[in-house]
Parts: structure tokens; sequence; C-alpha cells
């Protein structure tokens, strides 16, 4: 409750902003899941780019322009991420860091492209959002098809001898990310014993860790987000199922543990080099911690997003979306807290840097993820 209401007075300090901009301002939005099963990483997106708005601002804005930020709630949805989408195109917003969801970026990128609005996500990793020969979508995250390279080979390196099942959640991220992950792993000569989709929002898992426990899984292999991954940890540790859960950058926020308790323990995923240990956010974690906020996972790829804007935008010496987007194609490295960026004519990444983390106890005795 805590969240929403939050997400509900930022988005209305938004809307005020948006109302007392100048003609020159730039108007620029957030889009995410700000509320519903994952406003933790809403919340990262929706700070990420708060903050950087605001440094930016309080550094003379972009040419002399302020920032004006909206923010958008498409709690995951993909037809209400259309719908926050045309909000947008009508409240003039030009520039859109979101959404957090393949399949919420993939359909309301049509609305942007077609409206002239330039989409960066910090999160959206399904190949589908950049193979379209759109004009204006960019991510700084990686690939499915990258990350999915990362785990099948650390399966093929370290986990050849275990029997591995196969869990998505049919979504384009969810599923996506395991069949890249089986791909690479078969082509390395590992067979899973067990393919199934769950669906989203599902709570008792019994029957499929019945399966499971039948086919003498040692590892579970899951793409998907963190709300089914814990409930599917715990459960299986709760029937005597002793597996290691395997996953990707959807269960990067610290919510994972508390909802798989300790089963989540020794839990392996893929992600980016933790950004927060980068000497060029050195100073952008600082001021995030003294606010009271923690800048894991998604929270620096969403300042990076802004950042790589706000310099495509002065380097281009002008605001328009489709021109700073070649820009951005062909301008960089852009300087941004995850280091250096840039951007081939898809708009994705032309470096992939995935690795692989382990879920273990801190100092304090509570469940962090730790690069390996």
């Amino acid at each position: 409750m805590k969240k929403s209401i939050l997400s509900s007075l930022a988005f209305a300090a938004g809307l005020t902003l948006a109302g007392l901009a100048h003609a020159d301002d730039i108007k620029i939005a957030a889009a995410g899941p700000l509320t519903g099963p994952n406003a933790a990483f809403g919340a990262q997106i929706q700070k990420g780019t708060e903050q950087a708005v605001a440094d930016i601002n309080a550094a003379g804005g972009i040419n002399g322009n302020k920032l004006v930020l909206s923010l958008g709630d498409d709690v995951s949805d993909p037809k209400q991420g259309v719908s926050v989408a045309n909000k947008f195109v009508g409240d003039g917003v030009t520039y859109v860091v979101g959404h957090f969801n393949s399949g919420v970026s993939i359909p309301a990128s049509e609305v942007y492209a077609e409206n002239g609005v330039f989409q960066i996500s910090p999160a959206s990793t399904n190949p589908k959002f950049t193979e379209r020969d759109l004009w204006n979508t960019f991510r700084t995250c990686g690939r499915d098809d990258q990350q999915g390279a990362v785990a099948g080979k650390y399966i093929v390196d370290h986990l050849k001898d275990k029997k591995i099942a196969i869990i998505h959640d049919k979504t384009p991220y969810g599923q996506g990310l395991a069949d890249e992950t089986k791909k690479a792993a078969n082509a390395g000569g590992v067979t899973e014993v067990l393919y199934e989709g769950i669906n989203v929002g599902d709570k008792d898992f019994s029957a499929l860790i019945s399966k499971m426990k039948s086919a003498g899984v040692e590892v579970i292999y899951y793409g998907g987000l963190h709300q089914e991954a814990g409930l599917i940890v715990r459960q299986a540790a709760e029937q005597g199922l002793k597996a290691v859960l395997f996953s990707g950058d959807g269960i990067t926020d610290r919510e994972f543990a508390a909802i798989a308790g300790p089963a989540a323990d020794g839990t392996l995923m893929t992600f980016g080099p933790d950004p927060r240990l980068n000497p060029d956010a050195k100073e952008v974690v600082d001021r995030f911690r003294a606010s009271g906020f923690e800048p894991e996972a998604y929270t620096l790829y969403s300042y990076a997003a802004v950042q790589i804007i706000a310099q495509a935008i002065e380097k281009a010496g002008t605001t328009d979306p489709q021109k700073v987007a070649e820009v951005v194609k062909t301008g960089g490295p852009w300087k941004t807290v995850l280091g250096p960026l840039s951007f081939d004519k898809k708009g994705d990444r032309t470096t992939a840097d995935y690795v692989v983390y382990s879920w273990v106890k801190d100092a304090d005795g509570k469940l962090d993820y730790k690069q390996l």
C-alpha cells in the first residue's frame, strides 16, 4: 500500500510539473509497473529516472531547457501499457524510459513509433523489441539471446551431470529467456528432463513440484519474474525437493528473497555486472543511499537511459526524437553510470556483459546476490 501511495503522489506531482512546463521544456516520462506484483521493479525505473532528471536540471538542463517528468503505471499489463503510451502521446511526451516487461514494451513501442516518441527501456530483454526495424527502440540492458547463452554455458560447464527442469511463465520475457537458455544448454550436450510452462499469478505449484520430484530434478531453470520464482523454490523446499534454482534478471530484487525465504540461499541468477560497484556511478549511488533508496538492479540502468537522451540531444542540437535517435546510434560512446555505452543500428548495446550471481547471506545474515 505504501508503494501505491508514493507512486500516486509522484504521478500527481509529475502531472503538476507538466502543467507548469514552458514551451521549450522537454517532456520525458518513466513507465513501468508502479503498482501490482512487480512494483519493486517499477520503483527502480521511477527512482532512477527521477534522480537523473533532477541531477540534469540542477546542472542547468539540456541546452538550457529543463526536463519535465511524467509517470505511467502499466501494472505489467500489455493493454494498460498501450493505454499509458497513448496518454503520453496525448500529453506531448517525446521521450520515454520504460517499460519494464518485454510483453509491455513491444506493443507500446508501436504507439511510440507511430507518434514520434523515442523509447529506451532499462529492462526489456526480449530480442523482438529491437528486431522490428523501428526507428525509436533502444535499451540499456542486454538481450535474452545473450543472457541465455551465458546461463546455458554455465549449466554446461558446472551443472552438466545434474537433472535439469526448464520452467517458464509463458510471457515473451520468461519463455524467451528459458528457450534461449535451453538452446545453449542443448547445444552443449545437456538435455533437460522436464520442460513446463506455468501461468503468471499462480500460487500453488504442488503439481509441478511433484512432476519434478518424480523426474529426480536437481536444478530448476526458471524464466520469469521474482514472484513466481520465489514461490516455486520455497514450495519445492517445503515439499522435500532439494533443487538449486537458476533464473535470470527477473529476480534481481530483494523481494525475491523475502518470498522464497531460506530456500533462496544458493539460487543462481544472470545479470549484468553490478553497476553500483562502477566507479563512474559512485556519486550517484551515494545520493540514492542518502535518500534512503538502495539503487539495485534497474535503477542505474534507468538513470543511464536519461543520461543518453540528454547527451544525444545536446550533440544533435535539437530535441527532435527521430534526429536524436540517429545520433544515439552513431554518436557514441555515451558516458553513463553503467560505463561507456554505444548502440548499433537496431538500438541494442554493442557490448554484452551478463555474468552469473549467487544469492547468499551477507554479513548481517540477510540474503543478497553476489557476483561469482
